[in-house]
């Protein structure tokens, strides 16, 4: 017992002796995965929309009711969704782990509804299920009314509290699993298959990042929580309300490397796509909205 707290105390000092990284966004929350202590926050309690990361707790209610085999059916309403979504046809059937997938890998915004409505019977009574789970994880300074994350009155959490998600969904081995799918097949009804690329670059470009989720509104701006897992540790990174996406992935990446002690030199940094780094050709039938909308949640 003597040594293993002297072992945990020299891991502390050994740490706090390297200050975290200059980092941007609004709030910022870097947490250990193991235990989920705080190693590092700024504004951590800043009340303030998230985007679709809050998908993730849609996801964690949707596993812990059970039934993943479970056919939905897709409704018309469900189709609601701009500007980012996965071209679902009223009638078609999918099982909840294939929904479950495509969410948490892609975002996509009929993927949620449907998901909230054939589990609840409205997104209202969904609703109420997400802020009850919230409030079981102790997230004391949030609200969700809709199951994607597009910007409502009234929706908000704060970094703390994704934290606190995020640690719930780490711990969730089925979610932990596709929160890591980097690319994931989804057979669409008619035979179809549309390969969903994970819209999460740090863990595209890091074999230590292992998952979580990306998540973006004009209110929210840039906004995501990354996994990762290094040599017996893991940790979880929080920033919310960053003004650019390339600068995120970076800084998500710095706070990763800092967390699970990883010299930043090993690591390749995010690019935004030059004439010297051509984009990457994806493909797949992905349907998504490129038209500018004022309220839209992209990923």
């Amino acid at each position: 017992m003597k040594f293993l707290f002297s072992f945990f105390l020299f891991a502390v000092i050994a740490h706090s002796a390297t200050p975290p990284p200059n980092v941007g966004g609004a709030s910022v929350v870097v947490i250990d995965a193991n235990n989920g202590n705080t190693l590092y926050s700024r504004n951590p309690n800043e009340q303030r929309p998230v985007g679709s990361t809050q998908k993730l707790l849609t996801a964690l209610v949707i596993v812990e009711r059970g039934d993943l085999n479970h056919l939905v059916t897709i409704q018309p309403i469900d189709e609601k969704t701009e500007p980012t979504m996965l071209g679902l046809k009223p009638g078609e059937q999918y099982t909840r782990q294939q929904l479950l997938t495509a969410l948490l890998v892609k975002s996509p915004n009929d993927v949620a509804r449907a998901l909230a409505r054939d589990e609840a019977g409205s997104f209202e009574a969904f609703a109420v299920l997400m802020n009850n789970k919230a409030a079981e994880l102790g997230m004391r300074s949030s609200h969700f009314v809709n199951p994607n994350g597009l910007p409502a009155p009234d929706q908000y959490s704060t970094a703390a509290d994704m934290a606190k998600l995020a640690y719930a969904v780490y711990h969730n081995p089925l979610l932990r699993s596709i929160i890591a799918t980097k690319y994931y097949y989804f057979r669409k009804a008619n035979g179809t298959v549309e390969i969903l690329k994970n819209t999460n670059s740090t863990m595209q470009r890091n074999s230590f990042c292992n998952g979580m989720k990306t998540g973006y509104t004009n209110k929210s701006q840039h906004c995501l929580l990354s996994s990762g897992s290094y040599q017996g540790h893991d940790a979880i990174t929080v920033i919310l309300g960053c003004t650019d996406r390339h600068q995120l992935f970076n800084d998500t990446t710095k706070l990763l490397c800092w967390a699970l002690g990883i010299p930043l030199t090993t690591v390749v940094p995010h690019q935004q796509h030059t004439a010297a780094s051509p984009a990457p050709v994806h493909h797949h039938r992905y349907r998504k909205k490129r038209k500018y909308q004022p309220q839209g949640t992209q990923n």
